[in-house]
C-alpha cells in the first residue's frame, strides 16, 4: 500500500495556509475549533465530541476489529505579530502559527481524510485529538485526558515539524525527547527611599540583581555536566521612577530540567538563594513556582516501530535520531494513559534563512506535510 499516494496534499496544504493565516492563541481557539468542525463535517460518519470550550475530539470507528490509537495535532499559535514574507501571512495583529502547528492540524486533517477513504477495511477505532493551547500552561492535554474519552486508547502518536533538518528527515529516538518545564515567580519586598538617601531603604533593585546573578550559578554548580538543566529570567521588573529606590521587584523565570530528582534540587536552591540574599539585606521574598509540563518519554517499543514503519512506507526519507531538547510539550500527559512517541518532522526552508520556532519569521518547507500526514497514517494501519 503506498500511504503517500492515499494523501490528498493540495487539500492539506490548504488547510494549513487557511489555519496559518487566521491564527489564535491558547485557550481562544474558538474560530480555529469551529473550522475544524466544519471540515470535518465532510466526512459524516465521523463522531465529534468537545471536551472543552476549544479543541476537539474526532473519532472514525473501522470496519473491523482492533486497536484504538490516538493520533495528536495542537492547534494554538503564540501571541507574535508575523514577519514572515509569506501569501498568506496571519490576518490577526499579535497573533501567529510561529511553531508549525498549523502545520500539525492540517496533517492531522489530512490523516482523516485518507483513513476515513478507508473506513471498511479499517481495524480498530482512531481517535483525532485536536488540542487547544499546548503552548500555555496548564495546557489542553490536560482537559481530554480528565474527560476519560480516552482511556481505551492503546497508543498514541504526535509529531513536531522541525526547521533544524529538511523535509524527508524523520526524527526518532527513545526515552525524554523535552523537558520538565515550570515556571517561577519572586516578589520581594523591601523599603522605599529617595535615591539621594539610599542607607534609609531596602533596595529592592539590587537585591534582585543579585538574586538574578546567583540563580544562574545553580545549574554550573549544583547539576551534573551530564545532566540536563536550564534556568532562565524571562523578566526582572522593579522601580519607575530615577529618583526613587523600589520597595518592590517582581522576577519571572523559567526552569527546565529531564531528571525529575534535579527539577527538585534546583526549585530547592531557588529557595534557598532567595532566602539568603533577602535576609542578607533585610528585605522579604516570596516564591510562586509551577511544576508544569512533565518530560515527553518516548516508549522504547514504539521507538523501534516508528522506525521500522517510516523506512517501510517513507523508503526515501532519512531517519534520524533525534536529540532531548529543552523546551516544554504538554504531549507528556499522554504517556500516562498508554504507551506514546513523539516524532520530528524536517521541514527546514529551502530557500533563504531559516529561523526557530517561536521566531516572527518562523517559515516551513510545505513539503514536510505528505510526509507527516504519512507518518499519522502509517502509525495506525501498521498497529
Amino acid at each position: 500500500m503506498d500511504i503517500l499516494k492515499m494523501i490528498n496534499t493540495q487539500k492539506v496544504v490548504d488547510w494549513r495556509r487557511h489555519l496559518h493565516a487566521h491564527p489564535e492563541v491558547s485557550f481562544k481557539e474558538f474560530e480555529t475549533t469551529e473550522y475544524l468542525v466544519q471540515q470535518l463535517a465532510q466526512y459524516p460518519e465521523i463522531e465529534i465530541i468537545r471536551p472543552a470550550a476549544t479543541g476537539l475530539l474526532a473519532i472514525l470507528k473501522g470496519g473491523k476489529p482492533g486497536k484504538t490509537i490516538g493520533l495528536r495535532a495542537d492547534i494554538d499559535a503564540l501571541p507574535i505579530t508575523e514577519e514572515a514574507d509569506v501569501p498568506f501571512a496571519s490576518k490577526n495583529p499579535g497573533a501567529m502559527h510561529a511553531c508549525g502547528h498549523d502545520c500539525h492540524t492540517a496533517m492531522l486533517l489530512g490523516a482523516v481524510d485518507a483513513l476515513y477513504g478507508m473506513k471498511d477495511e479499517l481495524c480498530g477505532t482512531v481517535k483525532f485529538i485536536f488540542q487547544h493551547a499546548e503552548e500555555y500552561p496548564p495546557g489542553g492535554a490536560v482537559d481530554f485526558v480528565k474527560s476519560g474519552l480516552l482511556n481505551d486508547v492503546d497508543a498514541f502518536y504526535g509529531s513536531h515539524v522541525f526547521v533544524d533538518a529538511p523535509a524527508g528527515v524523520i526524527k526518532a529516538a527513545t526515552g525524554p525527547v523535552s523537558a520538565n518545564a515550570d515556571i517561577f515567580k519572586i516578589t520581594l519586598q523591601g523599603k522605599g527611599s529617595h535615591a539621594a538617601r539610599p542607607e534609609k531603604g531596602i533596595d529592592t533593585l539590587l537585591i534582585g540583581t543579585e538574586i538574578v546573578q546567583a540563580l544562574h550559578f545553580i545549574v554550573s554548580r549544583n547539576v551534573s555536566a551530564f545532566d540536563n538543566a536550564v534556568v532562565t529570567i524571562g523578566a526582572f521588573n522593579a522601580g519607575h521612577a530615577h529618583n526613587i529606590i523600589p520597595d518592590t521587584a517582581e522576577i519571572l523565570g523559567t526552569v527546565r530540567t529531564v531528571n525529575q530528582e534535579t527539577r527538585e534540587t534546583i526549585k530547592k536552591r531557588i529557595e534557598d538563594t532567595i532566602n539568603g540574599i533577602c535576609t542578607a539585606y533585610g528585605a522579604s521574598g516570596k516564591l510562586d513556582y509551577t511544576y508544569g509540563y512533565d518530560a515527553v518519554v518516548n516508549d522504547a517499543g514504539l521507538n523501534d516501530f516508528i522506525k521500522g514503519i517510516a523506512a517501510k512506507v517513507l523508503p526515501d526519507a532519512e531517519i534520524a535520531e533525534m536529540k532531548p531538547m529543552m523546551g516544554g510539550e504538554d504531549f507528556s500527559a499522554y504517556g500516562a494513559i498508554a504507551p506514546a512517541f513523539f516524532a520530528g518532522i524536517g521541514a527546514k526552508p529551502m530557500d533563504g534563512e531559516h529561523f526557530e520556532g517561536h521566531h516572527p519569521k518562523f517559515r516551513v518547507d510545505e513539503a514536510s506535510l505528505p510526509i507527516g500526514t504519512a507518518m499519522y497514517v502509517a502509525f495506525v494501519l501498521h498497529q
